[in-house]
């Protein structure tokens, strides 16, 4: 089982930065597949980031290209997204994510099999 508890949520102003880290525990491997996600509220959980292959291939929402960065430290077994030049539709809640196969889309939140437990980011005006 793996387990990813997620940080470095917080208030920030537009066009400031924050960077989210997830740290896993248990069974977490540098082949595994990691991705964001976040849910305002209203809406649903949308795609954000995620690479494969310890990093080797990244990919991001349109509206966060630029912007944001997905990233891991294997040794730490730990991802991160910076995210800089935020804005107020950023607001939401961000989740850290984990899939062990890699043969659905990364971009849709039943291709993972777990999830951290969320961290609020809200971007004043």
């Amino acid at each position: 089982q793996v387990q990813l508890v997620e940080s470095g949520g917080g208030l920030v102003r537009a066009g400031g930065s924050l960077r989210l880290s997830c740290a896993a525990s248990g069974r977490t491997f540098s082949n595994y597949g990691m991705g964001w996600f976040r849910q305002a509220p209203g809406k649903e959980r949308e795609f954000v980031a995620a690479d494969m292959w310890s990093g080797s291939s990244t990919y991001y929402t349109d509206s966060v290209k630029g912007r944001f960065t997905i990233s891991r430290d294997n040794a730490k077994n730990t991802m991160y997204l910076q995210m800089n030049s935020l804005k107020p539709e950023d607001t939401a809640v961000y989740y850290c994510a984990v899939r062990m196969s890699y043969s659905r889309p990364y971009r849709y939140t039943t291709s993972y099999d777990y999830w951290g437990q969320g961290t609020q980011v809200t971007v004043s005006s």
